[in-house]
C-alpha cells in the first residue's frame, strides 16, 4: 500500500480531482438518469448491463449513498442521487466552458498568471513546473507571492491572485478546490543529528530537541500546535521564522529539528547535509496541499492552462516514490 493511501479519507482528492478522473462515469450516471433504466442506459452506451451496474455500485460505495432507487419499473434518483447528479450537471457545464477556453489555447501566445503559493512548493515544484510551462508558452509571465494559507485565500477573494497552491488551505464557500493531494509532515535535521537514523519518527521524539518552526501563518505549524494542545504541553522554540530557507539553514548548523511537508522537505539542490524523515501517521501530522481558484470566476486563459498543467503534475506525485524518506 502506498503511503498516500494511508492518509485519512478527509485528505482524499476534492471534487475537482474527482471530476478530472471520472468524466466517463458522469456519462454513465447521466444515461441512467435520462433513461430510468440500467439496461436501456447500457444499450445506449454500448456496454454490458452488468458492467454498468458494477460501475454504479463502485461510485455508490465510494460516496456511501445509493444514488438510485430500484423498482420493477426501473430506477430513479434517490435524494442523495439528486444532490450528486445536480453536482454532475454543474460540472458538465463547467467542463463545456473549460473546453471553450482550451480551444482558445490554440492561439495562446501571451498572458500573465498570478498564483499565491506556500513556501513549501517554492524551491522545487513550482519553479520546475513554471519552467516546463514556459517551454511551451514562452511569452507567459508569472507573479508568485509566497504566503500562508489564510493570506492565499484572501488574495483569491480580493482578486490579486488567479490561483492558490497552499498547504492546509481551510475550506471556504468562496474557494473552489481544483485538486488536493495529501501531504505528511517530515522532520528535517542535520545528517548527524541523533534522530537522523530513525524512521518514522514520533513527534514526542522530536520535541525532546530544540525546535525551529514556521510561524502560525503556515499549515505545518498549526498541525504541530494542535498536537501540543492535545497533549496539554507547549512547544519549546529555539527559532521561529516565516522563511523556510532560514529554517533549513539553521537546522543544518544546529542540533535542532524543523518540519516541512514532504513535497518540499528537501528541494533539489538544498538537501546537502540534511535528512527528512516522515512523522509517524499516529501523530495525525498530515494535511492537504490544495490547488484552488475563486468559485464562480472564469479564469484567464493563461491561468486556466497553467492550472491544468499544474494539476497533472500534482496528480502524478501521488505515485512518485519518496526519495530519502521525503517525497522531494
Amino acid at each position: 500500500m502506498r503511503d498516500a493511501d494511508r492518509l485519512p479519507d478527509r485528505w482524499r482528492p476534492e471534487p475537482g480531482a474527482f471530476a478530472m478522473r471520472h468524466m466517463r462515469v458522469w456519462t454513465y450516471l447521466l444515461a441512467i438518469e435520462h433513461t430510468g433504466s440500467i439496461r436501456q442506459a447500457a444499450e445506449r452506451l454500448n456496454i454490458a448491463p452488468s458492467a454498468l451496474q458494477r460501475r454504479l455500485r463502485d461510485v455508490e460505495q465510494d460516496l456511501g449513498f445509493d444514488l438510485f432507487e430500484r423498482s420493477a419499473a426501473g430506477v430513479r434518483p434517490s435524494a442523495a442521487g439528486e444532490i450528486f447528479l445536480g453536482w454532475v450537471h454543474r460540472q458538465c457545464a463547467d467542463l463545456d466552458r473549460s473546453r471553450q477556453q482550451m480551444e482558445a489555447l490554440r492561439g495562446l501566445r501571451r498572458g500573465h498568471v498570478r498564483i499565491a503559493a506556500s513556501q513549501a512548493v517554492a524551491c522545487d515544484l513550482l519553479p520546475r513546473e513554471i519552467t516546463a510551462f514556459q517551454a511551451r508558452y514562452p511569452l507567459i509571465s508569472f507573479d508568485c507571492p509566497l504566503v500562508g494559507h489564510d493570506a492565499a485565500a484572501e488574495r483569491l477573494m480580493d482578486g490579486t491572485a488567479d490561483l492558490v497552491l497552499a498547504f492546509g488551505l481551510a475550506p471556504r464557500p468562496e474557494v473552489l478546490p481544483l485538486l488536493s493531494i495529501g501531504q505528511r509532515l517530515c522532520a528535517v535535521m542535520a545528517r548527524d543529528h541523533p534522530l537522523a537514523g530513525r524512521a518514522p519518527l514520533r513527534l514526542r521524539d522530536c520535541t525532546a530537541h530544540p525546535l525551529a518552526l514556521p510561524t502560525t501563518d503556515y499549515g505545518a505549524r498549526r498541525i504541530l500546535d494542535a498536537w501540543a494542545a492535545r497533549r496539554g504541553t507547549a512547544l519549546d522554540l529555539a527559532l521561529e521564522s516565516d522563511s523556510f530557507e532560514l529554517l533549513r539553514h539553521y537546522v543544518r548548523n544546529a542540533r535542532a529539528v524543523t518540519f516541512q511537508i514532504e513535497i518540499g522537505a528537501l528541494p533539489s539542490g538544498a538537501a546537502e547535509g540534511l535528512v527528512a524523515i516522515p512523522v509517524d501517521d499516529r501523530d495525525l501530522a498530515h494535511g492537504p496541499l490544495v490547488l484552488a481558484q475563486l468559485r464562480g470566476r472564469a479564469l484567464p486563459v493563461a491561468a486556466a492552462a497553467f492550472a491544468e498543467h499544474l494539476a497533472r503534475a500534482l496528480d502524478g506525485r501521488r505515485t512518485t516514490p519518496m526519495l530519502d524518506d521525503t517525497g522531494a
